[in-house]
């Protein structure tokens, strides 16, 4: 995906900057389509504190049981992991402003998420198509199709997959954690257009929500050094006082 980082790339801070208002005006319930537990916070962290601020209705939903990250740690097997990022996740939530009841967990098998062309691809739509049908979002937050991350970039086909069939599909904005290998989207990529929510005002509440995620921001889980951890760098690129949303048109 670096080809995709050209010197033509329109730069993030550039973009048009909107506000809460603007953006979410017309907007009656939202869904937020986390691949991993910590994408909802770390991607639209901010984007989701502004929307309960306004008191509308969000639901998450994680997609994958976030076991990969710490394969080989003895201390914390793969249901012992599991239960932890849950955990963190309600936890994050909590601090953003949604109720645990509103989270929903898939688990399906992190770095496995069934993408189009494999066997359980058909599951996952079916599955999706299901809980789409039932919370009816005007707003959808979806991760970017070119997401580094093989789980992103399934979530985001089951996703378009279930949409196929509505005659009025909600509205979908997609956000990028793994747009570049240092976490972000440094540059718009050729053929997308996006724009920068502007969240200021709750900046530090998606920090707070974001160091929920202790297992992916501290050395929490240290008996596995092939283990995955967040660094500082990445940190703050995806802390910003904005947060960067690409335009989903019909790209399925």
């Amino acid at each position: 995906m670096d080809q995709l980082y050209t010197a033509a790339a329109t730069e993030i801070d550039k973009l048009p900057l909107y506000s809460a208002d603007q953006v979410f005006s017309e907007c009656r319930c939202a869904v937020v389509v986390a691949p991993h537990p910590d994408d909802e916070s770390l991607g639209c962290g901010g984007a989701i504190a502004l929307l309960r601020q306004s008191d509308i209705p969000v639901q998450i939903l994680v997609v994958s049981d976030g076991t990969g990250s710490h394969p080989n740690s003895r201390r914390y097997p793969p249901s012992q992991l599991r239960h932890l990022r849950e955990q963190e996740t309600r936890l994050a939530a909590k601090r953003l402003g949604v109720d645990a009841q509103a989270i929903t967990f898939w688990r399906w098998p992190d770095k496995a998420v069934p993408g189009l062309g494999t066997q359980d691809f058909i599951i996952a739509v079916d599955q999706g198509r299901r809980y789409l049908r039932r919370h009816s979002p005007a707003l959808l937050f979806v991760p970017w199709r070119g997401d580094q991350h093989c789980d992103h970039r399934a979530a985001w086909q089951i996703i378009q997959a279930c949409l196929q069939d509505w005659s009025h599909p909600p509205r979908q904005v997609a956000y990028a954690v793994w747009g570049s290998r240092s976490a972000g989207l440094p540059l718009l990529p050729p053929g997308e257009t996006g724009w920068r929510l502007d969240i200021r005002s709750v900046e530090e509440i998606k920090r707070w929500a974001i160091a929920a995620h202790r297992s992916q921001t501290t050395l929490l889980i240290d008996d596995d050094p092939n283990g995955f951890c967040l660094t500082p760098d990445m940190l703050a690129n995806l802390i910003q006082p904005w947060e960067t949303y690409l335009d989903v048109t019909d790209k399925r």
